[in-house]
């Protein structure tokens, strides 16, 4: 049987010990903390930093929410489920960096449980880690998926790599612009195969990895010098992080469809952006130069 507590402790625990490492890395900045509860079952604890030295906001949430009818947004790829009660809980987080040569970042890991009536339990997880980088770096990029691949080595090894980072590739992707989030990471869902254990194991490795992955980032671009062009190519890029958040994002939807927090759903959101009708970036620029970064690739095979 699946350890719900065990889930729940892990979950708490992660988020203490990303604040911390966030707050040490920042300097100045503390995150700040609004505890929730939830009118139809559960609760959570949002934490957001705001104006620190190195994120301009850095928001990480903890969730653990039930409800009587499953949201369509989290049953469309099981239908049998639709309208069960359920449980969910999970740590979700987006950070965007003050400086433009710093990427931003995002993580979930997350469990999900559903009680059709006279049926056992039905659980799952998903959850994994991105990067949006404005003025990219290849030794950044692979670094990043360096990290994604280790993190798999113990669940499938180069299978388990190539499947989560190609789900990654096409899940945050914006149809609607025909271009990527970003480089990339790692996403997975419906997360059973294997066991329990199995599976909460690879998604504890996916949420202890991501602090191994973005910190060494952290250290080498938050001094970086920059200016107003590059702050306002950083304001624009961020309009597309809002689109796909707002378009098509499912946890956006499931918290929506589900009655959850609106300012917790949407802490993902950049706290300053801007959008321009029509933008084209000077051919030859470093602004032109993110585009071909915008195209999911072979990282590793590429910058090897």
């Amino acid at each position: 049987m699946p350890d719900i507590a065990a889930v729940h402790d892990y979950l708490r625990d992660l988020q203490d010990r990303i604040c911390a490492a966030i707050e040490a890395a920042d300097g100045e900045g503390r995150f700040v903390q609004d505890q929730w509860q939830r009118a139809e079952g559960g609760g959570g604890r949002s934490r957001v930093m705001k104006q620190g030295r190195v994120f301009e906001q850095a928001g990480i949430g903890f969730s653990d929410v039930c409800g009587a009818t499953l949201p369509p947004s989290a049953s469309a790829h099981r239908p049998a489920l639709a309208g069960a009660p359920w449980r969910a809980m999970g740590v979700s987080l987006v950070f965007h960096p003050r400086n433009p040569y710093l990427p931003t970042t995002h993580m979930n890991v997350r469990y999900f449980e559903a009680r059709p009536a006279g049926r056992d339990p039905v659980w799952w997880f998903g959850g994994g880690f991105d990067l949006t980088p404005f003025y990219p770096f290849d030794e950044d990029v692979r670094h990043w998926h360096e990290t994604a691949r280790r993190v798999c080595e113990p669940f499938g090894g180069e299978a388990r790599y190539r499947a989560h980072k190609d789900w990654c590739d096409r899940y945050f992707f914006l149809k609607h612009r025909g271009e990527a989030r970003g480089v990339g990471g790692l996403f997975y869902d419906d997360l059973d195969e294997g066991g329990f254990e199995a599976c909460f194991g690879y998604t504890r490795a996916v949420g202890d990895g991501f602090l191994d992955a973005y910190l060494p980032l952290v250290a080498r671009r938050q001094d970086t010098p920059y200016g107003e062009r590059e702050r306002q190519f950083q304001l624009y890029r961020r309009g597309r992080y809002v689109e796909f958040n707002l378009v098509w994002d499912r946890g956006t939807l499931f918290g929506l469809q589900s009655g959850g927090r609106t300012e917790s759903i949407l802490m993902s959101l950049p706290p300053l952006v801007r959008f321009e009708y029509g933008y084209q970036p000077e051919p030859g620029s470093p602004e032109a130069r993110l585009a071909d970064y915008l195209i999911p690739r072979d990282w590793l095979a590429e910058l090897a």
